[in-house]
């Protein structure tokens, strides 16, 4: 018998992909330094209320990779997040060779597969159990990324494909076909965990209550009493008001046992016709039913447009600045609330505009959001945030969901890479100093960092603590560390030059402490220490 599992093939599938400085991408190895590396973020400023915790709102400046990592790896970011976000919705460049002004949308196939197979093995890490993914694509690489979710996720854990009407107007000047609909490929970190919330209900939805019987209870519509499948206790007849006698034809069955059928006549929840002398149906009341189930088409008129949002940011923004690509906050809107509920973490590492953080905080969830390039985000993002924050944003799903300001979030970048590579050995980079040294430190090792720590340790795991040295670990040095500890605790000792006596020493001293040499022990075979 055959085995394996369906796979997606690619150039470089077995390589990484590293930023260059002009934003491009190169391909190394998967064990390289600079990609198994932790960044560091570091804050640059703040808007409103905040309270300085990794659990505040984020708008991040960086790269989506390195802000995933940081996410998940980070200690003290890794608390909040890793397997404890809700909804992670994500528009990535669609790959359909155009270059917008804002962004380049032109990768190369391979690339753009590896691209997203990284960042998607991270979200992955961080969703919740009851958590999803959304990834809004086109038709350019919407069916290739089906496949690679479906390897990462498991195909099992896939929900459904959403299709957007994002033009409700035919273009006559395509070559072929003319497109006016975009894709959301919904996956779930575990399906059997996951619980999605009802749409709201709207006007055309309840078109078809009525009350011709004057039910006390209110409007009612009517739903079939029958279906389709063998129900073992579906073969019976039922007598009407007027002694009529009925029960279902041909390849039909009662959807419901007599008893039941019998309940629903007591509770006067049958409708025989005007006459009382039809077939029965059974009568669901308005009030009590909830919001609508989703479904897979969204219609413009239902979610908004590219014509509608692109109107939504020119209304926040004089038009010399007109951002090529948002998306409506109603879409977002939707989607957050059919993922999410509020206090939930809401994720989106490809902000553009900031529309997803925009309306998630307008909804009341928590959220992290990232963008790479420096320039959208000091001219859309950030500023769009700051308007929903002061409540000077008037547009989008602000009136419907009854926004009027307030809340705030932390500006973070990702700092540079702390390693350089040349011929084959790693150095560090010359910002790598000082507090900036132990932080980096900390971030590779997964210790929670704590620069205001009493005596010589800056980080701690467990039971283990952190001793971080500019410099050299002597006998001196590693000494004074390891009076410092108090009874079962053990030590991690890491400077940029260690002699062979200190080692020695703690060897001696303290079993499970251990010295290490950066960045040589940092990065073994490139791989960071864990």
């Amino acid at each position: 018998m055959a085995s394996g599992r369906l796979t997606l093939s690619w150039v470089g599938r077995d390589e990484a992909l590293l930023n260059t400085a002009d934003g491009g991408y190169e391909w190394v190895s998967r064990q390289d330094s600079r990609v198994t590396e932790v960044r560091l973020l570091q804050e640059i400023g703040k808007t409103g209320e905040v309270a300085g915790t990794p659990a505040d709102n984020l708008l991040i400046h960086g790269d989506s990779y390195d802000v995933l990592q940081a996410l998940a790896r980070t200690a003290e970011y890794k608390e909040h997040y890793r397997g404890k976000v809700k909804l992670v919705y994500i528009d990535p460049p669609f790959n359909t060779g155009q270059a917008f002004e804002h962004y380049d949308d032109a990768l190369e196939h391979s690339v753009w597969l590896s691209m997203m197979r990284d960042r998607l093995l991270l979200i992955r890490d961080l969703l919740a159990p009851g958590g999803s993914v959304w990834v809004h694509l086109d038709d350019a690489e919407m069916a290739y990324c089906r496949v690679l979710m479906d390897e990462i996720f498991g195909r099992g854990n896939f929900v459904g494909t959403v299709v957007w009407q994002k033009i409700h107007a035919r273009n006559n000047s395509a070559q072929h076909l003319s497109a006016v609909h975009d894709y959301l490929l919904v996956y779930a970190r575990s399906k059997s965990d996951l619980v999605l919330n009802r749409i709201d209900r709207t006007e055309l939805s309840d078109q078809e209550f009525w009350n011709p019987d004057d039910d006390p209870r209110g409007p009612w519509r009517r739903s079939d009493l029958t279906a389709s499948h063998a129900y073992e206790d579906g073969r019976y007849e039922v007598v009407g008001p007027h002694g009529d006698v009925f029960a279902p034809r041909g390849n039909r069955w009662w959807s419901c046992s007599r008893e039941t059928f019998e309940g629903l006549r007591q509770d006067d929840r049958l409708w025989w016709g005007k006459t009382g002398r039809t077939f029965p149906f059974r009568k669901r009341f308005q009030s009590e039913l909830g919001g609508l189930v989703p479904t897979t088409f969204w219609t413009h008129d239902e979610v908004g447009d590219n014509r509608q949002a692109k109107g939504e940011v020119t209304r926040l923004f004089d038009r010399s600045r007109i951002f090529s690509t948002p998306k409506p906050e109603a879409l977002l809107k939707r989607v957050i609330q059919i993922a999410s509920d509020p206090g939930d973490v809401v994720v989106d590492v490809f902000a553009g505009s900031g529309t997803t953080a925009a309306v998630a905080h307008k909804m009341g969830r928590r959220w992290v959001t990232a963008e790479l390039l420096a320039e959208t985000a000091d001219t859309f993002t950030r500023p769009r945030l700051e308007k929903v924050v002061s409540g000077d944003d008037p547009g989008g799903a602000t009136k419907t969901v009854g926004w009027a300001g307030g809340g705030g979030f932390r500006s973070l970048q990702v700092a540079p890479s702390a390693f350089e590579v040349a011929d084959g050995r790693v150095f560090f980079a010359d910002w790598v100093k000082e507090e900036d040294f132990s932080a980096m430190v900390a971030a590779q090792l997964g210790f929670t960092f704590d620069g205001e720590d009493s005596g010589p340790f800056c980080g701690k795991r467990g039971r283990a603590r952190l001793a971080v040295v500019d410099g050299v670990v002597d006998e001196v040095v590693a000494r004074g560390v390891l009076g410092q500890l108090h009874e079962g605790e053990r030590a991690v000792i890491v400077g940029k030059g260690v002699t062979p006596e200190a080692e020695s020493l703690v060897a001696e001293l303290s079993r499970g402490s251990k010295v290490l040499k950066a960045p040589r022990d940092l990065v073994r075979r490139g791989r960071a220490v864990r």
